[in-house]
């Protein structure tokens, strides 16, 4: 009977289709990171980071993002705002400032050079 080897073709047939398409779903993904990521990298408003810190020539631009150890007392002196609390609304706890938060900062006319 003829059936058991159409059969065993078929079997490493599908084999073979099922390896390609695991292979070309691995490449599709590892595509997609990388254009993700080279995305990502291109359209940071955020400031570069050197040496674990943000660094940027002028302290205080508009939107700020809070680095560690600083309190809003500490930007508002730094930047010369005291509204920061009433500018952003997202702050509900002025003692509840973390790395990372996003401000928005006036600063004004008089700003010390830092």
């Amino acid at each position: 009977m003829a059936r058991p080897t159409v059969q065993k073709y078929s079997m490493a047939g599908a084999k073979a289709i099922a390896d390609a398409a695991s292979l070309y779903c691995a490449f599709v993904l590892v595509g997609l990171f990388l254009f993700a990521s080279v995305k990502e990298n291109q359209t940071l408003a955020v400031p570069a980071v050197t040496a674990g810190r943000f660094s940027t020539e002028r302290p205080c631009d508009e939107i700020y993002v809070v680095n560690e150890g600083e309190t809003l007392h500490t930007i508002s002196d730094k930047c010369g705002d005291p509204y920061i609390v009433e500018r952003n609304p997202h702050i509900q706890d002025p003692d509840d400032v973390f790395p990372g938060l996003v401000i928005r900062i006036i600063p004004s006319v008089t700003q010390r050079k830092v």
